[in-house]
C-alpha cells in the first residue's frame, strides 16, 4: 500500500528526490490551443557539473533522457514512473548561453506552446544562462531555466563557485536572472517545489507574461527526498488564452479606424505567435490598409501579397517609411514600437497622427499614448474585421494606388541589389542574399540576429511563408544563429521533408559562438551554415563611421606601426575552424561557386557550411542606404573633424524627433 501525503490525507505519495520530481512533473505538463495539444516542456538541455550533475543529471537518466526518450525510467520506489509518453528526452549543449538560444529557437518556431528547459551547474555554468534569458524574456518567448545553486543547508561556508555577499546570506549568483527572468523562485525545501513548479508552468503558458523562467535548484535539495502527492504528477493542461478585446475599445478603435485617410499597420511579432497571418490578410482585403512589418513581425503577409510593404523604420524599406511619415493613423498589431521601428522618435511625422495598438499586454497597448485595443492578435482582428463589415470601411482607392506603385519601385531597387552581373567576380552580401532568394522555396527558414544582415534582409529578402523570416533583433545578440537553428530544426523534424535550415553569420557572430556546430554533426541536424567572411565587424564598422569614430576597433587586421588596425586581414580561416567541429565545408570565391554551394548545401543531409569572402558593395550594387533615422548619440566636443561633422548631422536629425501625447 503506498504510504499517504500528510498535506493530503488519503492521497497516495510517491518518494523521490527533489530533481526527479521536478522531471517526472515537467514531463506531464501540456499545452491547449484551439484544440491542438502538445507537450509544454519537451526536452532538456544540458551541461553537468557538480551543481547538478547528482540531482538533475542522475533524474534525466530516471526519466530516460536520450534525444528520442530512449531508456526506462523505473517505476518503482524510488523511480520518477516514466511510460514512453512521460519520458525527457536529454540535449547535450557545449555552451550554457548557447543551449538557451537554441531553447528560444525551439520556442519561437514552436509558436510559443512548447518550450525546452535548460539546466547547469551553480557558479558560471549559471550566470552564463544570463544573456539568453534576456533575449528569451525581451522577444516574449519562453524558456525554463534550471540552475544549480549553492547548498541551502550551509554545510560549509564558503563552498566551491560561491559569491559571499557581506550583507546578505540568501543571495547567489543566481540572482542575476531576477531582472531577465518572468518569474524566479529558489527551491530550499523540496516541498516548495509543488507552488514553484505551478506558478512556473503558468507563466510559460501565458501569451501575455511568458519569457525566462528560472527555479534555482541548491545542489543539496535536488537530492533530497521527500513523500511527493501522486496528484503532483498527474497530466495538467494549461490553457493558451485568445482573450477578446474589451466593447468599448472595440468601438473606439472602429472609429479611430473609420476617420483615417492614410492608415498603416506594424505588423510584429505578436502576429505570429497567436497564427494571425490568414486573419490580418483578411482584414486588409476588407481595409486594403497596407502593412508594414518589423523585424519580428516580417512574413505577416507574403512579400508578393499586394498590401505588405515591407519592413518600417531604420532598417525598413522606402515605401513602408515614407507612408509611416504621412501616416494619421498608426495600428500596432503585436508590436513593442521599439526605437528601430519608430526611428527613435522621428518617423511618424504627420502632426496629426494617432496611434491604435492591439496587443496582448496592457503594458505594450498603451505605448506612444496609443487607443488600446487589449486582446490576442486573432481575436482582435476578428472582432475589428466584423465590426467594421457592415460598416463600408475601404481606403481611398488613390492611397492604394500610390504604395502598390511605390511597392513595385522598391522591387527594383531589391533587383539592383541582387543582381550579379560579372559571375567570375567575389559576391557582395547583398548578392549572396539575392542568390539564396533565387534558391529557396517557402519551405526553407532563415535565421540571423546581428551585425549588417538584419537591416539588408529587413529591406529586402522576399519572404514566402509565415515562419520563413526568422531574426532576432528584441536583444540583438551575436552568437544567437547556429543553436537557435539547431532548435528550429528540432521544432520542426517531424516534417517530411525535412525542412532547410539557413543559419547565417558574419565572421564576427561566428567568432562569438561556434560552438554549437559540434552538437548539430553530434545530432546528425541538416543546418545549412553560410559564413560570410568580411574580415571585422561590418554594421559596427558603418556605425562607426557615421558618428565620427571613424571606424576604430572594427577591422579584424594586424597592428600597423602606429598601433592601430590597418595592417593585413589576419590569417584566420573560419572555413578550417568549421571543418575541425565536424562540418562537411564548401568554399565559394565567386558568384557563380557560390550560386552551386549554395544548392548542394540545400540538398545535402548533415551539417555543411557554406564558406564565402565578400566583396565590399559600391553605391550602386550595395544595398539602399537607410530609409529613416536611429539615434546612436555622438560626441558634443570633439577636435578630430570626423565626430564635429557627424555632430552637426545628429543635431539635425535629432531636432526632428518628437513625444506622441
Amino acid at each position: 500500500m503506498s504510504p499517504t501525503s500528510p498535506a493530503n490525507p488519503g492521497c497516495p505519495t510517491r518518494r523521490l528526490t527533489t530533481a526527479q520530481a521536478l522531471v517526472a512533473f515537467l514531463a506531464r505538463q501540456y499545452t491547449e490551443r484551439d484544440g491542438r495539444r502538445q507537450r509544454l516542456i519537451s526536452a532538456t538541455w544540458g551541461i553537468f557539473g557538480h551543481g547538478n550533475v547528482a540531482g538533475i543529471g542522475q533524474a534525466l537518466v530516471e526519466a530516460g533522457g536520450g534525444r528520442s526518450g530512449g531508456g526506462n525510467g523505473g517505476a518503482g520506489n524510488g523511480g520518477a514512473g516514466n511510460g514512453a509518453a512521460h519520458r525527457m528526452p536529454y540535449l547535450q549543449g557545449r555552451n550554457e548561453q548557447a543551449m538557451v538560444h537554441a531553447a528560444v529557437g525551439y520556442a519561437r518556431q514552436s509558436g510559443r506552446l512548447s518550450a525546452h528547459a535548460v539546466t547547469t551547474s551553480i557558479g558560471p555554468g549559471a550566470t552564463n544562462l544570463v544573456t539568453g534569458a534576456a533575449l528569451a524574456t525581451i522577444n516574449r518567448l519562453p524558456v525554463l531555466l534550471l540552475p544549480g545553486d549553492t547548498f541551502a543547508t550551509r554545510p560549509a561556508d564558503p563552498v566551491l563557485q560561491q559569491l559571499e555577499v557581506e550583507y546578505a546570506g540568501d543571495v547567489s549568483v543566481n540572482d542575476c536572472l531576477r531582472p531577465v527572468s518572468r518569474y524566479f523562485d529558489r527551491i530550499t525545501r523540496p516541498e516548495a517545489l509543488v507552488p514553484a513548479a505551478l506558478q512556473a508552468m503558468r507563466v510559460l503558458a501565458d501569451p501575455a507574461g511568458t519569457g525566462a523562467v528560472t527555479l534555482a535548484l541548491p545542489q543539496d535539495v535536488q537530492a533530497e527526498a521527500y513523500d511527493w502527492p501522486e496528484e503532483f504528477f498527474a497530466e495538467r493542461d494549461w490553457h493558451v488564452r485568445r482573450p477578446a478585446p474589451d466593447a468599448h475599445e472595440l468601438e473606439a478603435a472602429v472609429r479611430a479606424v473609420r476617420s483615417a485617410r492614410r492608415p498603416l499597420i506594424v505588423a510584429g511579432g505578436g502576429v505570429r505567435h497567436s497564427a494571425a497571418e490568414e486573419t490580418l490578410a483578411a482584414f486588409t482585403a476588407a481595409t486594403r490598409i497596407p502593412v508594414a512589418s518589423t523585424q519580428a513581425g516580417k512574413g505577416a503577409l507574403r512579400h508578393d501579397h499586394p498590401a505588405d510593404v515591407g519592413g518600417i523604420g531604420h532598417t525598413g524599406t522606402a515605401t513602408a517609411d515614407e507612408l509611416a511619415r504621412t501616416a494619421d493613423l498608426v495600428i500596432g498589431v503585436g508590436t513593442r514600437f521599439s526605437d528601430f521601428t519608430t526611428a527613435s522618435g522621428t518617423l511618424f511625422a504627420n502632426p496629426a497622427v494617432r496611434f491604435l495598438h492591439l496587443n496582448i499586454t496592457g503594458f505594450d497597448a498603451h505605448k506612444l499614448a496609443a487607443l488600446p485595443l487589449v486582446a490576442d492578435a486573432r481575436a482582435g482582428l476578428e472582432a475589428l474585421t466584423a465590426a467594421l463589415a457592415g460598416r463600408g470601411y475601404r481606403v481611398d482607392p488613390a492611397y492604394e494606388t500610390e504604395y502598390t506603385g511605390a511597392k513595385e519601385a522598391w522591387e527594383e531597387r531589391v533587383e539592383a541589389s541582387f543582381a550579379t552581373p560579372d559571375p567570375t567576380a567575389r559576391p557582395t552580401q547583398t548578392q549572396v542574399l539575392g542568390l539564396l532568394d533565387a534558391l529557396v522555396t517557402e519551405d526553407d527558414i532563415l535565421i540571423n540576429a546581428a551585425g549588417s544582415l538584419p537591416g539588408d534582409l529587413h529591406k529586402l529578402w522576399r519572404t514566402r511563408s509565415r515562419d520563413q523570416y526568422h531574426v532576432e533583433y528584441g536583444y540583438s545578440c551575436m552568437g544567437y544563429e547556429i543553436p537557435a537553428a539547431i532548435g528550429v530544426l528540432l521544432a520542426a523534424e517531424a516534417h517530411t521533408p525535412p525542412r532547410p535550415v539557413w543559419a547565417l553569420v558574419g565572421d564576427g557572430t561566428y567568432l562569438m559562438n561556434p560552438t554549437e556546430i559540434v552538437t548539430a554533426v553530434q545530432e546528425n541536424l541538416p543546418l545549412k551554415l553560410v559564413v560570410l567572411q568580411n574580415h571585422g565587424y561590418a554594421s559596427i564598422g558603418g556605425l562607426s563611421e557615421s558618428v565620427g569614430a571613424e571606424r576604430f576597433g572594427t577591422a579584424y587586421r594586424h597592428r600597423d606601426a602606429d598601433g592601430g588596425f590597418t595592417g593585413p586581414p589576419l590569417p584566420v580561416d573560419l572555413a578550417a575552424n568549421a571543418a575541425s567541429l565536424g562540418m562537411r565545408v564548401l568554399r565559394a570565391t565567386t558568384v557563380d561557386d557560390l550560386r552551386t554551394a549554395l544548392s548542394e548545401a540545400r540538398d545535402a543531409g548533415g551539417p555543411t557550411c557554406v564558406y564565402v569572402e565578400t566583396e565590399t558593395p559600391d553605391t550602386v550594387s550595395g544595398p539602399p542606404p537607410a530609409q529613416a533615422w536611429w539615434d546612436v548619440p555622438v560626441a558634443e566636443t570633439a577636435s578630430r573633424p570626423a565626430a564635429v561633422k557627424a555632430r552637426e548631422e545628429y543635431d539635425r536629425q535629432v531636432a526632428a524627433r518628437r513625444r506622441h501625447l
